[in-house]
């Protein structure tokens, strides 16, 4: 349900754009964002870091967008798209809204 793409290996101070999109019948994407989980660390959320990063959606497309700039050495990680989704099974199908994650996508950056 959720593809995402972008990641890669860049040199400290470059840049990468990570990509998901939901997929499949859905009823609803009810929110969608980045997390991500650094070698020997938990699962931490994406948010603007001092302005590095930026999240930004496209409803038409249930897509999710992970700009990064500036990227330092301790950005390496694994990167996960989420999202909450509503999923559609056909006619009579309940509106149920769950969690869904991305295969994640490994971002790495040299110093």
């Amino acid at each position: 349900q959720l593809q995402a793409s972008g990641g890669g290996l860049v040199q400290a101070g470059g840049s990468l754009r990570l990509s998901c999109a939901a997929s499949g019948d859905i009823f609803s994407v009810n929110a969608m964002d980045w997390y991500r989980q650094r070698p020997g660390e938990e699962r931490e959320l994406v948010a603007s870091a001092q302005g590095r990063f930026t999240i930004s959606r496209d409803n038409t497309k249930n897509a999710v967008y992970l700009q990064m700039n500036s990227l330092r050495p301790e950005d390496t990680a694994f990167y996960y798209c989420h999202a909450i989704i509503a999923p559609y099974y056909g006619p009579g199908s309940k509106y149920l809204p769950k969690d869904y994650w991305g295969q994640g996508t490994q971002v790495t950056v040299s110093s």
